[in-house]
C-alpha cells in the first residue's frame, strides 16, 4: 500500500479524477469490521462548491463501492470499494466541520454520493448524523437498491434524498444496470410515507432510456408520491469514457451521442404534464 503522502488528496477538483487501488493495503477482516461498525469508510474524494447536488452550495462526499453496473456510468472506478481512500469517520466529520459556517451562509449542505453510499451505510450515517448535529443540511444520492437497510433513525438524519430512477420496464432496467428496480421504487414509497423530500434523477440516454412509455410511467409514479420536489433530466455525456478505456472495461456506449436540447425538453415536458417541476 502506498504511503499516505503518496495518495491523492481527499479533496478533489472533480469526481471525474481516476482513482484506483488506494485501499488495497487494508486487510479483508479490517474492511469487514469497518463496514459493520462504520468507523472507517472508503472515499473517492470530497469536492466543494457544488450547486447541482442539492440546494445551495454543497460539499459532496463520493464513496466507492457499487453493486450496479450501469452502462452509462461515468465513474466506473467507484464500483470497487478498495479503489477508495480509507478514511475514518472522524476524519470525514472533521472535513465537514471546516466548511460548516460557509455551507450555512450559502444555504447549502453536504451530499453523500458514490458509487453507492448505502454499501457503506453505517459509515455514511455516522458522517451525516454528525453533520446534522452541526446544523448542516444533509442529503444522500442513491440508486435505492439497499434502501431497506436504512432504519427509521437513519431517515431522521436526512433532509433530502436524490433518488436515481434509471428506467421503468423491469427487463430493460436489468439490462441497463444488472439489477431489478423494485427496491428503488419501494424506497420511494417509504420516503413518501414519511414526507421526506425526493429529487428524482433520470439520465436520458439516446436509444437506451428514451422510450416515451417508460418516461411516462416514471412521471406518473413520481407524481403520485407527493413528495417529489423536482425531477432532474440529466443528459448522457462521455466525460467518463476515458475511465472505461483506462480500466479495460468494455464500453458499449462509445458511439452514443449526447441527447439534443430538444430531446431533453421533450422529456421534461412529460414530467411537467404530471404537475412536476422538471429541469
Amino acid at each position: 500500500m502506498a504511503a499516505a503522502t503518496d495518495r491523492p488528496s481527499l479533496e478533489a477538483r472533480s469526481p471525474f479524477e481516476l482513482r484506483v487501488n488506494l485501499g488495497n493495503g487494508i486487510a479483508e477482516t479490517d474492511v469487514r469490521t469497518a463496514l459493520a461498525e462504520g468507523d472507517m469508510g472508503f472515499m473517492h474524494s470530497f469536492t466543494t462548491g457544488s450547486a447541482v447536488d442539492g440546494p445551495g452550495v454543497r460539499v459532496v462526499g463520493w464513496t466507492t463501492g457499487c453493486m450496479w453496473r450501469c452502462q452509462y456510468c461515468h465513474n466506473p472506478d467507484t464500483w470497487t470499494m478498495r479503489n477508495g481512500i480509507p478514511v475514518s469517520a472522524n476524519q470525514a466529520i472533521e472535513q465537514l466541520r471546516r466548511y460548516r459556517h460557509g455551507l450555512k451562509a450559502m444555504s447549502g449542505g453536504v451530499t453523500i454520493s458514490g458509487g453507492e453510499p448505502l454499501m457503506q451505510r453505517r459509515f455514511v450515517m455516522k458522517v451525516l448524523t454528525a453533520a446534522k448535529g452541526m446544523g448542516i443540511h444533509t442529503a444522500i444520492e442513491t440508486n435505492g437498491f439497499l434502501g431497506a437497510e436504512l432504519t427509521d433513525g437513519d431517515l431522521d438524519q436526512l433532509d433530502l434524498v436524490l433518488l436515481g430512477i434509471k428506467t421503468w420496464d423491469r427487463e430493460r432496467h436489468r439490462a441497463l444496470t444488472g439489477r431489478d428496480n423494485a427496491p428503488t421504487l419501494e424506497l420511494a414509497r417509504r420516503l413518501a410515507a414519511r414526507r421526506l423530500p425526493i429529487w428524482v434523477r433520470f439520465v436520458l440516454v439516446p436509444g437506451l432510456t428514451d422510450d416515451p412509455s417508460d418516461i411516462s410511467e416514471i412521471a406518473a409514479f413520481a407524481a403520485k408520491l407527493g413528495n417529489v420536489e423536482r425531477v432532474e433530466v440529466l443528459a448522457f455525456h462521455q466525460m467518463g469514457r476515458f475511465k472505461w478505456q483506462t480500466l479495460g472495461i468494455r464500453y458499449a456506449l462509445a458511439d452514443t451521442e449526447t441527447p439534443s436540447p430538444q430531446a431533453i425538453e421533450e422529456a421534461c415536458n412529460v414530467f411537467r404534464a404530471q404537475g412536476l417541476q422538471a429541469l
